[in-house]
């Protein structure tokens, strides 16, 4: 399921309802292979409390979920929008979906 980013899912918030939570697929285009980006996504996405997973697609893209409070995915999305200093970003696209529970952030 996908939205707009706007409308709260089931199982958003956080323990006691206060904290949204958020599960955010993207797609990175462009020199975002070879250059360190799937370890920078973990270091990134570790300061900002995040869970999820980054791997590198056989097409040249990576593919990275993002779980957590709202506002760091959001953050990290905005981060992937630049990536390390040695990518070259040409597209971010997002999907968000319904919170799946991830723990910890890892490279696939």
């Amino acid at each position: 399921m996908t939205n707009t980013g706007r409308e709260r899912l089931p199982g958003q918030d956080g323990p006691g309802g206060t904290a949204p939570r958020a599960r955010a697929h993207a797609f990175i285009s462009g020199r975002v292979q070879g250059v360190w980006f799937r370890g920078s996504t973990v270091e990134t996405a570790e300061r900002l409390g995040l869970a999820g997973w980054a791997r590198n697609l056989p097409d040249g893209r990576v593919e990275a979920v993002f779980e957590g409070a709202r506002e760091a995915v959001e953050a990290a999305l905005a981060w992937c929008h630049r990536g390390p200093p040695a990518a070259r970003v040409d597209a971010v696209d997002v999907q968000w979906e319904q919170p799946e529970g991830e723990r910890g952030f890892r490279v696939r």
